[in-house]
């Protein structure tokens, strides 16, 4: 597949540069027993025509060729594509030599003749340093789109996750509601720490098998159970230098959550399999929704364990306490949904963001991101209107009570449905009806007649300044 051209490849293409036909085939049939799709070159040009024309992963590339010096060509492709990961061949290689490569981007040196076992382990741990570095990259941008809501409960949190990242190794642990943003404020520290330019590894701790966890988090050496066919790097050495992030980790067991402590006090662990100490510089931030203290109590969850990791606690405030920050998230998901279907904003009617404020989220800020998705996706064209929300929001009160919502065969005037919801407005704001305009997104005399019009406040609150 030419560079710029559309479709997914499912192997990985490594790049064979050596002037030896022999050691091309060699490698080659290697690479594809490995799963690799292997392509080759037999001199500096072709190579770098490969590399223009090509989508490459990773490059094997002789030190010596027939056209070029190798250690011009690793100069050359690191000019085209500074993330591709070469490795260099030689068989007569000095140690000057190996100092020149790796100083111009080489990512490690072989000697021939070659051993296909360590191509292959040093290959993966390449390609997975590539890939890191590209998460980097894109958490580097994330950084730039900030936290969205101007919430007092939400600026807490961010204060202390600033003042958490003035430490570059206190442990943090979050802990909120699913889809709350746990580890979107995990990702705003990481990038507002000392460590930004390191690596953000992140683990959902219920999503791996137990017996798998162990490897995940500390890798394992060839051999060391009946899968391990391959040397594997754990995300605590991946992380190394950097921040890793372990989500819901409630759900870790007693057998790992020593371990896990261990680690965290000596800054050393082994790897499944392993004889030997690996010690690493990494900041561990850890997420739940559940209530650890009771969990500890119950002994479900260790107590050393938990002091350890809530060395800063940060509570994440779920949507429905910071009801002034929806507008902004709702705008924001609406330009950014329709930025990707490639149209122009759509508005949001009032009366729909006066539901949206209302309504309770039991999902969170993920829960209102994919209703608008799904809105902006299947219904809306130029204006998100109160008919496409789904039928819970449309009796937004009951739902914030947690009642249950009406019957869906039952139809409220909107009217009524207007009402409740600048009643909800006035609450929400402690009576300031400046502020409840705002949230409901109409203007101050818009709700001024509204207020008249549904006999929500007496002549007497003209007199409010406010208003």
């Amino acid at each position: 597949m030419a560079k710029g051209e559309t479709g997914i490849r499912s192997a990985t293409r490594l790049l064979i540069v050596d002037d030896e036909r022999s050691i091309r085939f060699g490698i080659g049939e290697w690479a594809r027993d490995a799963g690799y799709e292997p392509i080759e070159a037999s001199s500096g040009r072709e190579a770098l025509e490969r590399v223009r024309e090509q989508e490459v992963d990773a490059v094997v590339l002789d030190l010596k060729l027939g056209d070029m010096d190798g250690l011009q060509v690793l100069k050359r492709v690191r000019e085209i594509d500074p993330e591709i990961p070469v490795v260099m061949l030689s068989a007569h290689a000095t140690f000057d030599h190996v100092v020149q490569a790796v100083q111009s981007g080489a990512f490690w040196f072989l000697s021939k003749p070659l051993d296909n076992d360590a191509l292959g382990a040093l290959l993966e741990r390449a390609l997975e340093t590539a890939k890191l570095r590209r998460e980097v990259e894109e958490h580097r941008r994330e950084k730039l789109q900030p936290l969205i809501g101007d919430s007092p409960s939400l600026k807490r949190a961010l204060q202390r996750l600033e003042k958490a990242g003035m430490s570059g190794t206190a442990t943090v642990l979050i802990h909120g509601e699913t889809g709350s943003g746990k580890g979107l404020l995990a990702r705003y520290l990481h990038a507002h720490s000392a460590r930004a330019k390191g690596a953000f590894v992140e683990l959902n701790c219920s999503a791996i098998p137990e017996q798998l966890l162990e490897s995940e988090l500390y890798g394992h050496e060839k051999g060391a159970f009946t899968d391990a066919k391959r040397f594997k790097k754990g995300l605590f050495e991946l992380s190394d230098g950097g921040t890793l992030f372990l989500d819901e980790i409630g759900e870790m067991t007693p057998g790992l959550q020593a371990k896990l402590l261990h680690v965290l006090e000596n800054r050393t662990f082994r790897r499944v399999g392993g004889d030997s100490d690996i010690t690493v510089d990494v900041r561990v931030i850890a997420a739940t929704h559940r209530d650890l203290k009771k969990a500890v109590s119950d002994g479900r969850f260790r107590e050393d364990l938990y002091y350890r990791l809530n060395v800063v606690p940060i509570e994440v405030p779920p949507l429905r306490d910071r009801p002034e920050d929806i507008r902004a998230l709702a705008d924001h998901y609406v330009t950014w949904f329709c930025h990707d279907l490639g149209r122009p904003p759509a508005r949001i009617h009032p009366q729909t963001l006066a539901a949206l404020v209302a309504y309770a989220w039991p999902g969170n800020v993920r829960e209102l991101k994919n209703t608008i998705e799904r809105i902006v996706l299947l219904e809306a064209e130029d204006e998100v209107r109160p008919e496409h929300l789904p039928t819970e929001m449309h009796h937004p009160v009951a739902a914030l009570a947690g009642a249950d919502p009406f019957p869906t065969d039952a139809v409220r005037p909107l009217a009524e449905v207007e009402k409740m919801a600048i009643e909800h407005a006035l609450r929400v704001c402690d009576g300031n009806k400046t502020r409840a305009a705002q949230q409901l997104g109409i203007s101050r005399q818009t709700l001024r007649t509204k207020l008249k019009e549904y006999a929500i406040l007496d002549d007497a609150d003209e007199a409010d300044p406010a208003v």
